[in-house]
């Protein structure tokens, strides 16, 4: 058999990458990227891949209510049967452009290849019945929390927590936005270019950008993808969500402060504070030396020579700098992602309230390490891209019982652009995927009282 007749099309790679993250938790935007490399796949199959992946996984929890009906009590369905089920239905209920008979050809051809025909009949049958009949209503869920989990695909623990923490409404909106796919966004490397010289040479490349209406250094792209540009490679801008690039405007770095940024890869929010910095330094800290090379290598397309790198543990920070020489410290902690879902859906599956507490108390472990080393008068940011309260300001009222010389920083309205402003509350900055079109993010702004 030639290599072509053997090449998987790619709802075959698209049902083996599916298996491969539920089986394994691998995390599907890496194994996706490993995907569309290793097969050398088109620009549109690779579209299509992403698409076919991320929305299959995004909406599992509403596809299974979708099929529940279709399927006889008792009968035992094999994992690759159900996924591929999921990932025909979804192609039926939400991909307009791709014809129905093709969805169901190539369902019954795949499940005749990796199973039988006995397989290859049942999950024709069972898309033929929802092709005739439809999807069930979710307006047939009575509770309120039990509908939004299975209308938004969002487990029913984080529905309710996140009810409990800021309302079913906000929660909805929420979990709704994480449904949509993310925006690519930009951030000028103003030490080399405007944002103005920036869209023109994206242009100028075919790209469709346009300027972000929050951050005045931020590029939106409307249609591309602009790490493959000219100007990517030569260092005129990085790729950088908006709701990241506050962090560096919290911070306020300029001049010549000398900052630690403790949990630094892959080197976006590094490398804004460097760009603000005209004689400073930026020591930058991750534990994994593989994700120091990241930023070594940011650093380096950028042109930045201001920033210094060690592989670290944040936790430990006291043993390699001395007390109070640091004017501004970044803790970027490690957390649970749950204002990323939309880039990375299937992490809403595999996190655990557990997951949350245990993350919290890391979270809590690094800030105060970090704490000693901030000058009098200094600032201490703490940011995560999660919306949960316990990580956010259960890590903050946490850190300020502990350490009563620092206070929240009542300033940190007046360093935020003007679109975020009214999103600050008690001196912190928690943003909703709903809010800025961004991540879910939080950000707290510490000054050490002198």
């Amino acid at each position: 058999m030639s290599k072509k007749a053997m090449k998987k099309t790619v709802r075959e790679l698209a049902l083996d990458l599916i298996l491969s993250v539920e089986k394994n938790q691998s995390y599907s935007n890496l194994l996706l990227n490993t995907t569309i490399n290793k097969n050398q796949l088109s620009p549109a199959d690779s579209r299509l891949l992403t698409e076919l992946t991320y929305g299959t996984i995004q909406r599992k929890l509403t596809l299974d209510y979708y099929l529940q009906p279709f399927i006889k009590k008792g009968t035992k369905i094999e994992e690759w049967v159900m996924v591929l089920l999921r990932l025909s239905l979804y192609q039926l209920q939400y991909l307009d452009k791709v014809p129905d008979h093709a969805v169901l050809f190539e369902a019954v051809e795949i499940a005749k290849k990796r199973g039988h025909k006995g397989i290859a009949s049942m999950v024709n049958g069972i898309l033929r019945s929802v092709q005739r009949k439809g999807v069930p209503s979710t307006e047939l869920i009575a509770d309120p929390i039990e509908r939004v989990s299975v209308e938004t695909s969002t487990p029913m623990w984080l529905v309710k927590r996140w009810g409990d923490q800021y309302g079913i409404e906000r929660t909805k909106e929420m979990c709704e936005r994480n449904l949509q796919a993310p925006r690519q966004t930009a951030r000028v490397n103003t030490t080399k270019a405007s944002r103005e010289q920036v869209i023109a040479l994206l242009e100028e490349e075919g790209y469709s950008v346009e300027a972000s209406e929050v951050i005045p250094e931020a590029i939106i792209c409307l249609q591309g993808n602009m790490a493959h540009s000219k100007a990517f490679a030569a260092g005129l801008f990085t790729i950088q969500d908006e709701s990241s690039m506050l962090v560096s405007y919290a911070l306020g770095a300029n001049g010549n402060d000398t900052v630690l940024d403790t949990c630094a890869a892959p080197g976006g929010k590094t490398t804004s504070i460097a760009e603000k910095l005209t004689d400073g330094q930026v020591v930058a800290l991750d534990l994994h030396e593989h994700k120091v090379k990241l930023i070594n290598e940011t650093a380096k397309r950028l042109g930045l020579n201001n920033i210094t790198t060690y592989a670290f543990d944040a936790r430990k920070v006291k043993e390699k700098f001395d007390a109070e020489s640091f004017d501004k410290v970044l803790v970027d902690a490690p957390c649970s992602g749950l204002g990323v879902l939309r880039r990375k859906p299937d992490a809403k599956y595999a996190k655990s309230a557990e997951d949350v507490s245990r993350l919290a108390t890391i979270q809590e472990n690094i800030l105060s390490a970090a704490a000693p080393l901030v000058k009098q008068g200094g600032t201490l940011v703490y940011s995560t891209c999660t919306i949960d309260k316990e990580e956010n300001d259960g890590v903050v009222q946490a850190f300020l019982a502990e350490h009563p010389q620092f206070k929240l920083d009542s300033k940190l309205m007046d360093r935020l652009p003007d679109k975020v402003k009214p999103l600050v509350e008690n001196n912190c900055l928690q943003l909703f995927p709903q809010d800025i079109e961004s991540d879910g993010f939080f950000i707290a702004c510490f000054r050490k009282e002198e």
